[in-house]
């Protein structure tokens, strides 16, 4: 499996609450192998799903927008990169979200780049490993 795009938590909800848009548009015209989530997206959307509304049909609009795509954990194998990141921003007193953190070593880690409309925050990971992050804008993904 190839795999190129690691998705956000905000891109999924986009899609979610406009199946039009246009990240909605790019996910229908790529292939499902290329696409891949991970475990920390898959916690942020899931948790949001218990949040609002009827939790039971939130979660199985998820389990059927998700399914198609490999979900990626974050273990043993990321934790260099995430050292890495978090050494380096820390030195330039210039921290990330835990979460986005552990998204950004997983996207390292398997060679992957962020599709996010969160641009502001994984463009910090992205100068700490010298460009290997590549972060697309929902708009231009």
């Amino acid at each position: 499996m190839v795999m190129r795009y690691l998705l956000d938590s905000n891109i999924v909800i986009f899609v979610l609450k406009d199946p039009q848009c246009i990240a909605a548009g790019r996910l229908k015209g790529t292939a499902a192998a290329d696409i891949a989530i991970c475990s920390v997206v898959e916690g942020e959307l899931y948790h949001g799903a218990k949040k609002y509304g009827d939790p039971a049909k939130r979660k199985a609009i998820l389990d059927g927008l998700l399914e198609p795509y490999a979900s990626l954990p974050f273990d043993s194998a990321c934790v260099p990169h995430y050292a890495s990141i978090r050494d380096h921003l820390d030195r330039q007193g210039n921290l990330i979200g835990g979460n986005d953190l552990m998204i950004a070593a997983i996207a390292l880690t398997h060679g992957l780049t962020v599709i996010t409309n969160n641009c502001d925050e994984f463009h910090r990971p992205r100068a700490a490993c010298r460009r290997l992050v590549r972060v697309r804008h929902a708009s231009s993904c």
